[in-house]
């Protein structure tokens, strides 16, 4: 059984849509606390503490009343949008996605997505979890931007979308008709690579 430890609804969305069976587990780690200069490397790091904090938490965490399975796999994500060597997490106001959107329009950034999926052994009727295996990458995709107009700019801060989303923009929401084009994964502009976690899913359960 994979639980998903974000409260992400376009990560949800994905898993959903790609028909693989999980089970949505918000982690509460306090992302404040971890102080990590290289983008690339601060997305994996969140990623895994959101991982961790779940799988430490097991005993606390109520399981569907029909899970039988003696494996668990936790799937913690964490994006950060890098624009000009700047970290781009969610906008704090109007204000600020207003600013950073007259920066993008006409250019680029780069999408991090960091992703770590830990394997566990599950013993149901102890609640016990024994860690098999770590993985982690972080996943990075070029997003390029149309040239935007102050209006239409003003007219999509005003639909409040932004101010939800890392970097200030939501591919699967309104803002994608803002985007011109995107090099690498499609799906990790949303939150998570599709084709990263099938791939390691496929190598641990199918492939053996």
């Amino acid at each position: 059984m994979l639980i998903l430890a974000s409260a992400s609804k376009s990560r949800k969305k994905l898993l959903e849509s790609s028909q693989i069976d999980f089970i949505q587990i918000p982690s509460n780690f306090d992302e404040s606390i971890i102080k990590e200069e290289d983008i690339s490397n601060l997305a994996v790091e969140l990623s895994f503490q959101k991982a961790k904090s779940i799988a430490n938490n097991i005993k606390d965490i109520d399981l569907p009343s029909d899970f039988d399975s003696d494996s668990l796999e936790v799937l913690g994500c964490d994006s950060i949008f890098e624009f000009k060597g700047r970290a781009f997490g969610k906008p704090v106001d109007k204000e600020e996605a207003f600013s950073r959107w007259k920066k993008m329009s006409g250019e680029f950034g780069v999408l991090h997505t960091g992703h770590t999926l830990l394997i566990c052994n599950f013993d149901l009727a102890s609640q016990m979890l024994t860690l098999r295996k770590t993985i982690k990458k972080t996943v990075s995709s070029k997003v390029y931007f149309s040239k935007l107009e102050d209006s239409e700019i003003k007219k999509y801060v005003d639909s409040l979308e932004p101010l939800y989303c890392a970097g200030g923009f939501a591919l699967e929401g309104i803002g994608g008709k803002y985007i011109e084009m995107i090099e690498g994964c499609f799906s990790n502009v949303m939150g998570l690579s599709l084709p990263w976690l099938r791939n390691e899913l496929f190598k641990e359960f199918v492939s053996h």
